[in-house]
């Protein structure tokens, strides 16, 4: 797992909407890139709503979203149009991604629940991993946000 801090990797992948995700090109606040084991299980799909359900109140804090997993991009698109998610799903199946983010599980191939916050200039500005607590996964990540965006209004009010 990547720590704060570390520079984060650049992702160039076409998503499940067909556009290519490029992080460097993240403009806003910050980029919530999160990644998940496997598309239609329970923790994945509760993961998931929990970013759709929260997607507006980040966009208009000015985050992006983005969720990647080892499937490949057919079923990340049947995941996807199934949520009805706002932001994209990346399928990883090569594992390129997984590999240079370290969120790999070692015998089981598939990514860990790991949360990084990534800043315009692709610095990880926190990491949040949480296996079977789903919920307070995305509230932890939703605090750190709010967190942040008051930080950057504060410094640029003064």
């Amino acid at each position: 797992m990547l720590k704060a801090g570390a520079t984060a990797p650049e992702i160039d992948a076409v998503a499940s909407d067909g556009a290519r995700f490029r992080l460097s090109r993240q403009r806003g606040l910050c980029t919530v890139v999160y990644f998940f084991p496997k598309a239609f299980t329970p923790g994945c799909t509760a993961e998931t709503k929990h970013f759709r359900d929260n997607f507006n109140e980040l966009l208009l804090a000015g985050v992006s979203v983005v969720g990647i997993s080892t499937d490949d991009a057919p079923t990340q698109c049947r995941f996807a149009n199934e949520l009805q998610t706002p932001f994209s799903l990346i399928g990883d199946p090569d594992k390129k991604i997984c590999r240079a983010y370290d969120v790999l599980w070692p015998l089981l191939g598939v990514a860990q629940r790991i949360t990084y916050v990534i800043d315009p200039d692709r610095q990880i500005l926190a990491a949040f991993r949480y296996e079977l607590l789903v919920s307070k996964h995305g509230d932890e990540v939703m605090r750190f946000v709010h967190a942040h965006l008051q930080a950057v209004r504060a410094k640029e009010k003064s």
